[in-house]
């Protein structure tokens, strides 16, 4: 583990896809308002965090990764939080992907305490992030010629276009980089031939087209080849939380690995460190089984901490040696 993560710091992956400022309110909660049967939340502060695609670009930089994100941005005052939020973190991001008069999307949670009150969403349509000027197209171009790996991040938000990933796939064939997808079927998407897609339970079975109410078992052959028949992806792999991982190839299931976490808190987050630690492992040489293995035990780091967060290459390696 600790040889695959001094290859992983060597590379270089570029991260498309949807871009979010995460504004989360903090306060305390004691009564209900006199207007209405709601909460009233007394504010004591206010922080901001990097989400959506910058959170796989998150976790490879954790891993001494270099990254560059692309992803589509207003020049508007969340915009530049956000910009500075991914300096700071030392993830690039072009300027030619600023849009002026954009309205950058932000999601605001307010918090009591540990508690989720509600999620405030200000974005634009979907058809407003698409990215489609030609500079910004030359410009990831570029970026994908001189990277080991391209992760596709698809939140629905407009970015991820058939059009885009024929590009993207099309410019990495040609150099000979894998290209993975983390898939949100609610926006149906035409791809083929991609190396990688990651979806966890309940996308995979949106995108097997089988509907099933959340305790029937998993029905992990039947998925699988109706993906396969669909979407033929090299690689398959399934994120089922508390259930580990499942690899499939050409419609059969070859691997199921159970979950490393030794205390499961929050799986925000996990599919983004799976995913990205998957391609690293992709872009290094590695089998797919040791690809999971090294994804399933930064999963199960992530989840065992409160939000979305990020595995450092220390805790990788404590959670391995426990798990040997």
């Amino acid at each position: 583990m600790r040889k695959l993560l001094q290859k992983i710091a060597r590379l270089k992956v570029v991260v498309v896809g949807d871009l979010a400022l995460d504004h989360y309110i903090w306060g305390d909660s004691s009564r209900l308002s006199p207007e209405a049967p709601v909460p009233v939340v007394a504010v004591d502060n206010e922080t901001y965090t990097a989400g959506m695609a910058a959170i796989p670009a998150l976790n490879l930089r954790a891993w001494n990764v270099g990254v560059e994100v692309c992803g589509v941005l207003g020049d508007d005052e969340s915009g530049g939080r956000l910009r500075a939020l991914l300096l700071e973190a030392g993830i690039r991001h072009d300027n030619g992907f600023v849009v002026p008069g954009l309205r950058s999307i932000v999601k605001t949670r307010v918090m009591s305490r540990d508690q989720h009150i509600c999620r405030v969403d200000r974005e634009d349509p979907p058809s407003a992030y698409a990215v489609g000027w030609k500079h910004q197209i030359d410009a990831l171009r570029g970026k994908i010629e001189s990277a080991d790996a391209v992760i596709l991040s698809d939140y629905s938000k407009g970015v991820i276009t058939e059009e885009y990933i024929e590009k993207i796939q099309l410019t990495a064939s040609q150099i000979g980089i894998p290209v993975s997808l983390d898939p949100k079927p609610r926006r149906p998407l035409r791809f083929h031939d991609l190396d990688l897609i990651t979806p966890n339970r309940s996308e995979s079975l949106e995108l097997a087209g089988i509907g099933q109410d959340w305790y029937d078992r998993f029905p992990a052959d039947e998925v699988c080849l109706s993906i396969w028949e669909k979407y033929r992806p090299r690689n398959l792999v399934i994120t089922l939380d508390s259930e580990g991982m499942l690899l499939a190839r050409e419609g059969r299931v070859v691997k199921r690995i159970p979950c490393y976490a030794q205390d499961v808190f929050d799986v925000s987050g996990a599919g983004d460190t799976s995913i990205a630690a998957l391609t690293a492992a992709m872009a290094c040489g590695e089998d797919m089984e040791a690809a999971i293995h090294f994804a399933n035990t930064a999963a199960g780091v992530v989840v065992g901490k409160r939000g979305v967060a990020v595995a450092s290459p220390d805790e990788i390696l404590a959670h391995w040696v426990a798990h040997e």
